[in-house]
């Protein structure tokens, strides 16, 4: 007989402790799925790729490993954020739990909300643990690399300057403070694709449909700067073309905003106004798709 999970017991109280008890609760079911480990180990194997490429500058390998780094984070976040979301809502219908946590009674509104908060502490605590240990492998690169590009200079007989000269170089492209800002970028970004992805769920009939949406409409967010190129190649006027960017970018998110990875593996600096820019944009989509996923759940016959 196929043992299902205890349902969660909400607290008592008001809206924050529910939702609260149900993040909890959550991140546990979350757990037990294993889908965490997969993506763990999968991360360890890309970071591991990452070292087995022949490079010809100490600069190009402290960018390849900063690469194959931050191709792990977007990869561990976007697809925990899919795969956990859309397996969330018709896990809890099939073990009807949500009938369980529903007839306490618990609001709808506090059930999303719960839900969401899990997976996205799940994916901030996965990020956070991943900045960590490859924060570390890209600072222990490149002190190596600082080491022994100074050595292999000062045996060769090069002037003083030449040598500040690359090690600045080496410096600038290692690890800084935009790293963990590129990792709050993949954050943000991980955070709208699951209300996106909680927002098709509260409407979708299957995990298959929720997960396919999900990535399509990503795909489409992410080039939708040539979707406008397209649609507006002289077919609109000044105005409507406004209008129509306006209404592809609610019906879309525009994930390009938090795509600033490339920048900052290149040694480039990002300014406070800039993340601040992005953190904004990311919570108008957040509350946008999580108040639209709330109506539509709450007129939802379970």
């Amino acid at each position: 007989m196929k043992n299902k999970a205890p349902a969660p017991q909400p607290a008592r109280g008001g809206h924050l402790s529910r939702i609260l008890t149900l993040a909890g609760a959550t991140v546990t079911q979350l757990l037990r799925m294993r889908i965490l480990v997969f993506l763990l180990v999968v991360c360890v194997l890309m970071v591991a790729f990452g070292f087995g490429f022949p490079v010809s500058s100490p600069e190009q390998k402290l960018k390849l490993l900063k690469d194959a780094t931050f191709g792990t984070l977007q990869i561990f976040s976007l697809v925990l954020a899919v795969a956990a979301t859309a397996l969330l809502l018709p896990r809890d219908v099939e073990d009807r739990t949500l009938y369980t946590i529903l007839s306490k009674p618990v609001p709808r509104v506090d059930y999303l909300l719960g839900k969401y908060l899990g997976v996205i502490f799940l994916i901030g605590a996965g990020l956070i643990i991943l900045d960590v240990v490859l924060s570390g492998l890209v600072y222990f690169q490149q002190q190596a690399l600082l080491q022994g590009t100074e050595a292999m200079l000062r045996s060769e007989g090069a002037p003083e300057d030449e040598i500040l000269q690359q090690l600045a170089q080496v410096q600038r492209v290692g690890l800084t403070w935009s790293m963990h800002a590129a990792t709050w970028a993949i954050f943000l970004k991980a955070a709208v694709v699951t209300a996106l992805a909680l927002l098709i769920s509260s409407f979708a009939s299957s995990t298959l449909f929720t997960m396919v949406s999900t990535f399509l409409v990503c795909v489409l967010g992410q080039g939708q700067e040539l979707i406008r190129e397209y649609l507006f190649h002289g077919s609109f006027s000044v105005t409507m073309e406004k209008v129509v960017a306006l209404l592809l970018a609610i019906a879309l998110p525009d994930l390009r905003l938090f795509d600033i990875v490339d920048n900052v593996i290149a040694g480039q600096s990002v300014t406070w106004g800039a993340m601040a820019s992005i953190t904004g944009a990311a919570l108008l989509y957040v509350v946008g798709y999580l108040v639209v996923a709330q109506v539509v759940f709450s007129e939802k016959e379970l």
